[in-house]
């Protein structure tokens, strides 16, 4: 498997592992950074440097998944405000946004 594609491999990864955080805000940060990460990464072409930091890709990747199911067994139970279901703000004064033809 060449880099490019080994390294588009590790990234979906670690995408789809962040996804399984239970908080908002890990699962928000761990996509940032690896989105932060391989962009940085993109710009080298030194073989060595790139395989190095495949080889720290994957052991990230090894710890994002332990410690999703960390917080899953430990983490609170209690949403985000930025999770919860809430309906969508109405100014005073002004009729729902559905209601004008």
């Amino acid at each position: 498997m060449s880099a490019a594609s080994e390294a588009r491999s590790l990234f979906r990864a670690l995408l789809r592992a962040g996804k399984h955080f239970p908080n908002y805000n890990v699962r928000e940060y761990i996509q940032r950074r690896a989105r932060e990460g391989f962009h940085d990464g993109a710009k080298l072409t030194d073989p060595a440097a790139v395989k190095s930091l495949l080889e720290l890709g994957r052991q990230e990747l090894e710890v994002v998944k332990r410690q999703s199911v960390v917080y899953g067994l430990y983490g609170r139970k209690v949403k985000n405000v930025l999770e919860l279901d809430l309906p969508a703000f109405q100014p005073a004064g002004k009729p729902p946004a559905s209601a004008s033809l």
